[in-house]
């Protein structure tokens, strides 16, 4: 039984999954906007969320906890300095998912993952 379980497994194990979560929220944060299918979209949303509300309160401390996650320097520089004061008096519900259509090879459903 499934109860209580929280996450997407995504078809991959730990590491991989990890991997692709951390380098799809830095593509989101740095680009603002990226074309996904609908179940990495939902699972990276609330991690980005997390991200940006992280980054709302500068200081070192929010940018080694990003820098644990994000690992490239210019993602936490944008989350930092330019989403944090950005949403800075939202409480959260910082991304928007939005359908696009299915993908032509196995008709997956792809969405646009973008900040609002």
């Amino acid at each position: 039984m499934r109860h209580r379980k929280v996450g997407k497994k995504l078809g991959r194990t730990t590491g991989p999954r990890e991997a692709l979560l951390r380098n799809l929220a830095t593509s989101v944060i740095l680009y603002e906007r990226v074309r996904t299918t609908k179940a990495k979209a939902r699972a990276v949303r609330p991690l980005v969320e997390d991200l940006v509300t992280i980054g709302k309160t500068p200081g070192i401390p929010a940018r080694r906890r990003l820098t644990a996650i994000l690992r490239t320097e210019g993602a936490v520089r944008k989350v930092v300095e330019v989403l944090g004061p950005r949403y800075r008096d939202r409480r959260g519900g910082y991304t928007r998912v939005t359908k696009i259509g299915r993908r032509q090879g196995d008709a997956a459903e792809i969405v646009q993952i973008e900040f609002v």
